[in-house]
């Protein structure tokens, strides 16, 4: 039973999971709308929050951690500087999860995650 379980493990190791959300997070900040399956656009979205959360302070210590999680220069920067201050007026919800189509090699729901 997964009963107050506090994440999905995508049929990943740990590592990979890391890998997975942390690649998945600099290609929706680069490109600020990306597709991917269901359950990976819910984790992504949790994710991808937490950082902007933190990067809505926009001192060298937000840029520090933000870098911390992302390890990618051009995504902190673009992250810190012109993302982030977007959402300074806004408490959470920076993301938008939209289903899109059943992918035909083995029939997963797809979805679009974009920033708002």
């Amino acid at each position: 039973m997964r009963h107050r379980h506090g994440y999905r493990k995508l049929g990943r190791t740990s590592s990979h999971r890391a890998a997975l959300l942390k690649n998945l997070s600099i290609a929706l900040i680069t490109n600020e709308k990306i597709e991917t399956t269901v359950p990976k656009a819910k984790e992504l979205r949790s994710y991808v929050e937490k950082l902007i959360t933190a990067a809505t302070k926009g001192d060298s210590n937000a840029h520090r951690a933000v870098f911390a999680s992302l390890q990618d220069k051009e995504a902190t920067k673009k992250l810190v500087n012109e993302v982030a201050p977007r959402y300074s007026e806004r408490n959470g919800g920076y993301t938008r999860i939209t289903r899109t189509r059943i992918r035909r090699g083995d029939a997963t729901t797809m979805a679009y995650i974009e920033l708002v």
